[in-house]
């Protein structure tokens, strides 16, 4: 057992008996549900709306090569550099390089899941630079030193009590349970380091082919001072952000606030498509942009499962999950949580080590169903089970599934087999649940159905006779 698999099961039986912890994350979703369920009901045809996103989508992924090509000329049109990242270690070196070569000191950073995909944080710390969160749950959990719990709301585990004593104890603020208060402790924080930082750093959540723009959604604001005013200006983005066209924002944009937070429209929409302009009153003197694969084009290559690559990191799949819904954000122990993260994990980092993540699932489809790109998402979770079977069975498995063929294979045998389990299933429940049990990893947690005390073949001869 690997020490990801360890840890995953370790946390999510802690977490999961957390009824504290279950019920506050139970009631912050059931909220969220509630908004965006009324959003949905505003648009004109929710389920076409989905499938329009799903096609452009599509279109994007499927002819992404030129996309890439055709944004990145337009960005450089207007004075945008841009460099190619073919791994995540290559994007912290370019990005390392330019902050060095700019003699930087203070950076500041708004929400980028793909810098936390590449522990960006990490590496800029290590070589020495300060590097603030300026996304307010962002920055509560940097403050806490640990990972996001969500892709869209990274502290929704906390309370206000604790978001309270953190600030007390990290900024010397007085204690207050005012979520506006709160806020205002953060902002003062904040502030400063805006106006410091000499280099900006943002993620994206989309890039327009059409007219080599970014596009980034927020609602703090707190992404449009980071662009804004730091000289540099460096966004980072996954390759399969790209959208064909503008006016497709016209869609996702009241999709992605609806199905990510119950909002008809995000505060903050933005669009930066270089450098500050002759005439233009704020802006970078400097804009790069860092498009980064880090194992995208093999989830390209591969047509059963290349549609994962529409996620637009909505969050909706995480917020209907049952089990994510129990054992919560951290205990995935990587980036991506939830069915989109038990899909795409396994192609981006290792399918050996992180399979596990696939059978953390009921398969009930929730979250194909609340998709908004429509991504096949419980289906791709049993091809990674399945491919992962494939490429390397299990001792044990080869042989339980061995045995399964001769016992199916023998009518007599299995005859006799269905006989021993009525035999010794008083036995078993002497052992249940302890590590004498054979069936220990099912019935920890659950009960081991009874055997019948007839079969249906068995009944059939009775009544017939």
């Amino acid at each position: 057992m690997n020490a990801a698999v360890r840890q995953f099961k370790e946390q999510s039986r802690q977490v999961s008996g957390d009824l504290r912890h279950r019920k506050l994350i139970q009631t912050a979703l059931g909220k969220y549900e509630v908004k965006r369920d009324e959003k949905k009901a505003a648009f004109q045809n929710w389920q076409a709306a989905r499938q329009a996103a799903a096609e452009t989508k599509w279109e994007a992924i499927n002819h992404l090569d030129q996309h890439l090509v055709d944004l990145v000329r337009r960005l450089e049109a207007r004075g945008t550099i841009v460099h190619w990242a073919s791994t995540g270690e290559k994007a912290c070196e370019i990005i390392l390089g330019i902050v060095r070569d700019r003699k930087a000191r203070s950076i500041i950073k708004s929400k980028a899941m793909t810098a936390e995909e590449i522990h960006l944080n990490e590496a800029l710390e290590h070589a020495g630079f300060e590097v603030v969160e300026s996304d307010l749950g962002e920055y509560i959990v940097q403050l806490r030193k640990e990972a996001p719990y969500h892709i869209v709301f990274p502290a929704m585990h906390l309370t206000r009590g604790e978001i309270s004593e953190l600030f007390a104890r990290e900024l010397g603020s007085a204690p207050t349970d005012n979520p506006e208060e709160l806020t205002m402790i953060a902002r003062r924080a904040l502030r400063q380091k805006y106006i410091t930082a000499d280099i900006g750093i943002t993620g994206a959540n989309f890039a327009i082919a059409e007219t080599g723009m970014i596009s980034i959604t927020e609602n703090e604001g707190n992404a449009r001072l980071t662009a804004a005013l730091p000289k540099v200006m460096i966004t980072l983005l996954g390759i399969e952000k790209v959208l064909p066209r503008l006016e497709d924002l016209a869609l996702f944009l009241p999709m992605l606030a609806t199905a990510g937070a119950g909002q008809a429209l995000t505060c903050y929409n933005s669009l930066y498509g270089g450098p500050r302009q002759p005439g233009e009153a704020d802006g970078p003197e400097q804009y790069h942009v860092v498009l980064m694969d880090n194992r995208r084009t093999e989830l390209l290559a591969d047509a059963e499962q290349r549609d994962a690559l529409h996620c637009i990191r909505c969050g909706a799949c995480l917020n209907v999950c049952p089990i994510y819904r129990n054992v919560g954000g951290h205990t995935y122990g990587t980036t991506y949580s939830g069915p989109i993260g038990s899909v795409i994990t396994p192609h981006l980092r290792g399918l050996q080590d992180w399979k596990h993540l696939s059978y953390a699932s009921s398969l009930c489809g929730a979250c194909t169903e609340t998709c908004p790109v429509k991504i096949d998402l419980h289906h791709h979770l049993l091809q990674n089970r399945r491919n992962s079977a494939r490429q390397k069975p299990s001792t044990a498995e080869k042989m339980a599934f061995k045995i399964a063929g001769v016992v199916m294979n023998h009518p007599w045998l299995y005859a006799t087999v269905k006989k021993a389990v009525r035999v010794f299933q008083p036995l078993h429940k002497l052992v249940k649940g302890t590590r004498l049990d054979p069936a220990y990893s099912w019935t920890q947690t659950r009960d081991l159905p009874s055997a019948p005390p007839q079969s249906f073949k068995e009944w059939w001869k009775d009544r017939a006779t």
